[in-house]
């Protein structure tokens, strides 16, 4: 789907959802109607009932598997944000054991780079426009202020393998989220889904093509589920955009975090 239609409010989304599996199921049940009053209901009652259950299950198994999709990209965003988090963090509390100066200095870069990564690589990641070729230069520069500075004893030389591989650690977890916001249910899933929705919706209408009432309810009712799934599936489908998104909010705690004077 569009990138517009993931950055709606989810009223808007499911209004616009409902709304167009409403007008579908209300088209097919008006077609199918007018179809039974030229002529074909006999046809039409010849259609076995027994068609509604191995639809109904097919149009579970696309919805399962497309939701298993969406859920597994949603959780390796939120892993990713929280490691990277998590290793940054560690880098700014080994650093107490580095010279004042160069402390200070990392503690800067390392917020600088959390800053940089909330307000200017967030939008880009919504739009799929972030890119794996260029590494932030607050953290290219935290990581050779690190490897350049002389070690004076055995603690400082520990304490700047720590931070090397906590700085290493970030920014894999930077280019698993920057993978996983390029992730989404692409053009032929959607398709295949609302296919066997439609499917399954036109079957239910010709076992009731001759009551109209009983016609109606039972495709209102399929239609809703449909809608539901559908609405279900689409908010969680990008990781980074919509109001439902990941957020860069663990990062933003390192800059809030007070640094702690010796």
């Amino acid at each position: 789907m569009s990138d517009w239609f993931h950055e709606l409010p989810i009223s808007w989304m499911s209004l616009l959802v409902f709304g167009f599996t409403y007008v579908l199921t209300f088209a097919i049940h008006v077609g199918v109607a007018a179809l039974a009053r030229r002529g074909y209901a006999k046809s039409f009652k010849a259609v076995s009932p027994g068609m509604l259950s191995p639809l109904g299950v097919i149009f579970g198994l696309f919805v399962a598997f497309t939701a298993a999709q969406v859920w597994s990209d949603n959780d390796r965003a939120s892993a990713a944000v929280t490691h990277e988090a998590s290793a940054l963090r560690t880098a700014l509390v080994v650093a107490a054991s580095l010279p004042a100066e160069q402390e200070a200095k990392l503690h800067d870069l390392i917020r600088a780079y959390a800053h940089e990564t909330a307000t200017m690589e967030w939008p880009m990641m919504a739009h799929r426009n972030a890119s794996l070729n260029v590494t932030p230069l607050p953290i290219q520069e935290a990581l050779q202020l690190v490897l350049s500075s002389p070690a004076i004893n055995s603690g400082q030389q520990a304490a700047q393998r720590e931070i090397t591989n906590a700085i290493e650690a970030a920014l894999d977890a930077r280019r698993q989220r920057i993978i996983v916001s390029r992730a989404e249910v692409n053009a032929v899933k959607w398709s295949c889904l609302y296919l066997q929705a439609i499917c399954a919706l036109l079957a239910i209408a010709l076992v009731h093509c001759d009551d109209r009432l009983s016609s109606l309810i039972a495709l209102g009712l399929f239609a809703t589920g449909t809608a539901a799934s559908v609405l279900l599936i689409a908010a969680h489908d990008r990781p980074f955009v919509g109001q439902i998104a990941v957020t860069p909010d663990p990062l933003l705690q390192i800059i809030s975090e007070p640094v702690t004077k010796r």
